[in-house]
């Protein structure tokens, strides 16, 4: 990564921090699902869309929080 991209990153992070975040909490997972869901509306299955690669990361984040804080749902 270069400098130039590193200065790019850091100028946007402070816009994307609201939507993407690591969920620590039953309130962040909850917004981290809320968010996952408008973006599936508008997503959709379009493997093309600009947001579907955002809409996978969030996916992750939420996925990651169900294993380590809802160890049931791990079990289906």
């Amino acid at each position: 990564m270069t400098t130039h991209e590193l200065e790019t990153i850091q100028s946007a992070w402070p816009s994307l921090t609201d939507v993407l975040f690591v969920p620590h909490t039953e309130q962040d997972y909850e917004r981290l699902v809320g968010i996952l869901d408008t973006l599936i509306d508008v997503v959709g299955e379009q493997e093309t869309h600009p947001l579907a690669s955002l809409m996978e990361i969030i996916g992750v984040l939420i996925e990651k929080y169900e294993d380590e804080h809802i160890p049931e749902l791990s079990d289906l």
